[in-house]
């Protein structure tokens, strides 16, 4: 599958470095807003650079293209793309608001072909073992989750384009938060209310936050806690599950996040308490499981793990948060 890759920053590499280790894609065009870092990402995976993301949606022979860009450019590159029949794996969030990101899934349906949003978490080792056990029934029906996600930021960190709400649609909760509101989503299925508060404690990115606090319940009475942090001085990835029957907890995500690791356990009111624990060594290799999932799911014509419509679910959470943590009230979500 001949592809296409638009964005050369951090997560254009990531992206593209997964297409060249995967033997059935190929990678024949890079096209990005800086053509220095089109031209050196296109070099070094030996294709073509692009002096504009339109060569790239234009060409006969990519069968998809990727969207590494920060998200006001989300929907009209997605659009024009599957305007012309190509599948879209574009970086989360979808889209800068539910409306753009529902335009995004109606041409993809419309068109006949696939989106995918980039929740890379999915695919990590940990969450995985946490799905296969929870699939299992190990630990039988879940009650709550936990989920921490949050970073310390950088010296100048609120000059980059992501303190810029026309550009990023919000602060954190539009960042890390949208891995946690999908993950909490796919474990516990979807929610029916959401409770929010938003805090702007520490970088000077008024209206946006640096912090997003989310209660969210679901129709059976599951909740899900989420704290996402752009003030975490030190990097943490927590997730928790607890269940009639006992527990799963997935922390780190390797590098800075610590050693990533699955810990499942039983409930035994009179015995001691005893874990499994599962180390996962080596580096992320995420990028290339979703990578991997994408194209086996266009090869055997279905939906994605974590598709258009997870991205856009994602985005209608983020929004009652919003409208929540405005209102100072719970908010309905339809």
């Amino acid at each position: 599958m001949k592809t296409g890759l638009i964005g050369a920053g951090l997560q254009g590499w990531r992206r593209s470095r997964a297409i060249k280790e995967f033997e059935d894609t190929e990678l024949v065009i890079v096209a990005s807003g800086h053509q220095e870092r089109a031209r050196l990402l296109a070099d070094e995976m030996g294709c073509q650079a692009a002096a504009g993301w339109e060569e790239v949606v234009k060409r006969d022979d990519v069968e998809a293209v990727i969207i590494c860009t920060p998200p006001h450019l989300h929907a009209s590159m997605a659009l024009e793309a599957l305007k012309k029949g190509k599948h879209v794996l574009c970086e989360k969030p979808l889209a800068r608001s539910p409306e753009e990101a529902g335009e995004i899934v109606d041409a993809a349906r419309k068109n006949g072909v696939r989106v995918k949003c980039g929740f890379n978490l999915r695919h990590h080792p940990g969450i995985q073992q946490a799905r296969k056990w929870l699939d299992e029934g190990a630990v039988g029906e879940p009650m709550f989750l936990r989920c921490r996600y949050g970073i310390g930021g950088r010296p100048g960190y609120e000059e980059e384009w992501r303190m810029n709400p026309e550009i990023s649609g919000g602060g954190q909760l539009m960042d890390q938060g949208m891995h946690a509101l999908d993950l909490a989503r796919w474990f516990l299925g979807d929610f029916t209310e959401a409770t929010g508060f938003i805090q702007t404690a520490f970088w000077n990115i008024a209206p946006l936050e640096d912090n997003a606090f989310a209660l969210l319940r679901t129709e059976k009475g599951n909740v899900a806690s989420i704290h996402a942090s752009w003030t975490q001085w030190k990097n943490l990835f927590s997730l928790e599950i607890f269940a009639q029957d006992g527990y799963i907890v997935v922390e780190g995500l390797g590098g800075s996040y610590g050693v990533e690791k699955a810990v499942l356990a039983k409930r035994a009111f009179l015995q001691p308490f005893q874990e499994e624990v599962i180390e996962f060594r080596g580096g992320d290799r995420s990028w290339y499981e979703e990578w991997k999932e994408f194209v086996s799911a266009i090869s055997e014509n279905r939906e994605p793990l974590g598709n258009g419509c997870d991205g856009l679910e994602a985005l209608r959470l983020a929004e009652a948060i919003y409208q929540s943590a405005r209102n100072g009230r719970t908010v309905r979500i339809e």
